[in-house]
């Protein structure tokens, strides 16, 4: 069920976010739902780390071999970019 929520807070917090959900394309109200959901769910979960819904559904999708080493492949991959 969809209900409204009237908050109060200083102008520029209110613009500033409105440029940042515009920006990220999500409305105003989605950015405060997700916070919220973020801030009750940390609270649920105060031991564990809270990951984003798109990271916990990509969580143990993929398998690395045991001798992977993600700062080396890291570094290869910026001197990539870069030509080094």
């Amino acid at each position: 069920m969809i209900t409204k929520l009237t908050l109060t807070l200083e102008k520029e917090t209110i613009n500033r976010a409105k440029e940042f959900a515009k920006e990220n394309g999500k409305s105003l109200s989605a950015l405060v739902e997700t916070y919220f959901k973020l801030l009750t769910k940390a609270k649920d979960n105060e031991s564990k780390n809270i990951l984003t819904e798109k990271v916990s559904e990509l969580y143990g999708s993929i398998t690395l071999p045991d001798d992977y080493d993600y700062k080396t492949e890291l570094e290869k991959a910026i001197n990539e970019k870069h030509n080094v």
